[in-house]
């Protein structure tokens, strides 16, 4: 049997566009593209595959990745995240099977690595000079570190004071053309898609491209891998462009449909009450979003307020029987405490919005104690450690004196 390739499908009008041609939205109807596989031919192929006996990595699922030429894949050794049960934060959320997905793994500390090692390979089978995205932070200094890598040129649009200087300064130090929009993350990506459109030579890889998207579907592979083939209840994720819990929620409905798997997860979809267009229209039973015109949170990275994927992840919490929340700054900020105090993992701000989404969830009785429930940290605590020292205060001050310290641990002075 020869190989059948991928193939690109819009989600609207099932329009299909060769793997190798560069189309981003499409021609017919506009909507979004994914990358469509024959499921019965991969079936046979990964049962006749050594794909078990790699180690846990984005390239580990080769086999279900659109990059045909093995020379052009462009790596950092990403993906293989560690998957933490959490018995202390579940016990004082009162979750039993509470498990976290740390992406601050990732060799640039956030998931997007898990789409750019995708994204940019692909760029280099249809031979790019050039890669470009609008971003938050994280997109940046993964798309930028991976250019690097591949020896591409890389253009950053950003978002004007929008930006943790902890993904700015990645951005920077691996070379890319960085500019700062006067506007925010939607402004920026409307610039980007229209540059991209313009000049060919520009490759786009923000998750309007469906390549990307293939990357971080691995998400969901790695947790039934690393469950032993257990399927969670429920996945958490925060949601910002919300192409990431699509992604995940295509990555168990690919396994599902090759057998791997015999259940299917519900997808928990948490926005900030700053930027929750897609976590409003699932709580009020609308098929549309209405874009939040200026978002604003503390968490930076998912500070979106038309996001590009919508669709897509309406779809995706729908289909799995899921659901979504909205969590106020203070409770993202709290959960981020509590993730770090509990079991000594420090994520950022926009990470702990899945943590805050369940607590929630939890209290208002809509997840059931006795769930498997997983929690997507998507990015490092570093990337934003000036939240931290808002929210947390500095340290304090005290004089070079034993006395002084005892004083202030409340200890007695025994002489």
């Amino acid at each position: 049997m020869g190989e059948i390739t991928p193939f690109q499908s819009c989600i609207s009008c099932g329009a299909t566009y060769k793997i190798d041609e560069i189309v981003y939205t499409c021609r017919k109807c506009g909507d979004l593209l994914e990358i469509k596989y024959d499921y019965n031919f991969l079936r046979d192929k990964i049962t006749h595959s050594d794909w078990r006996s790699q180690p846990l990595s984005v390239w580990r699922y080769r086999d279900f990745l659109p990059i045909r030429d093995p020379s052009k894949v462009v790596s950092l050794n990403e993906g293989g995240t560690k998957l933490y049960h959490c018995s202390r934060l579940g016990a004082a959320l009162g979750i039993k099977n509470l498990y976290v997905k740390n992406e601050g793994d990732n060799p640039t500390g956030s998931f997007k690595d898990r789409g750019m090692t995708v994204g940019v390979s692909k760029a280099l089978e249809l031979n790019a000079k050039m890669v470009a995205c609008a971003s938050t932070g994280n997109t940046s200094a993964s798309l930028a570190a991976y250019a690097a890598r591949a020896g591409l040129s890389c253009i950053i649009l950003i978002p004007l004071g929008g930006v943790a200087y902890g993904k700015l300064a990645q951005a920077i130090i691996y070379g890319a053309k960085v500019m700062q929009v006067r506007g925010n993350f939607d402004h920026a990506l409307k610039m980007v898609v229209e540059i991209s459109e313009k000049h060919r030579e520009i490759y786009l890889l923000n998750s309007i491209n469906p390549f990307r998207l293939e990357g971080q579907k691995t998400i969901a592979y790695e947790i039934c891998d690393q469950l032993n083939g257990l399927v969670p209840d429920r996945v958490v994720v925060p949601v910002g462009n919300a192409g990431n819990i699509s992604a995940i929620w295509k990555g168990f409905l690919e396994f599902f449909k090759v057998g791997l798997i015999n259940k299917l997860p519900k997808m928990t979809g948490i926005q900030a009450a700053g930027a929750s267009p897609v976590a409003s229209a699932i709580k009020e039973g609308r098929d549309y979003i209405v874009p939040v015109e200026k978002p604003e949170t503390v968490a930076s990275a998912i500070r979106i307020g038309s996001p590009i994927s919508w669709k897509k992840a309406l779809g995706a919490i729908r289909d799995s029987g899921g659901t979504a929340e909205i969590v106020e700054d203070d409770e993202i900020l709290e959960a981020q405490k509590m993730l770090a105090k509990y079991e000594g993992i420090f994520v950022e701000p926009a990470s702990a919005s899945s943590i805050a989404g369940l607590k929630k969830l939890v209290d208002y009785g809509l997840i059931d104690k006795n769930e498997v429930v997983v929690c997507v940290a998507t990015g490092h605590g570093l990337k934003d450690p000036d939240a931290v020292v808002k929210s947390c205060g500095k340290p304090h001050e005290v004089d070079a004196r034993l006395e002084a310290i005892e004083n202030f641990l409340g200890l007695l002075s025994v002489r």
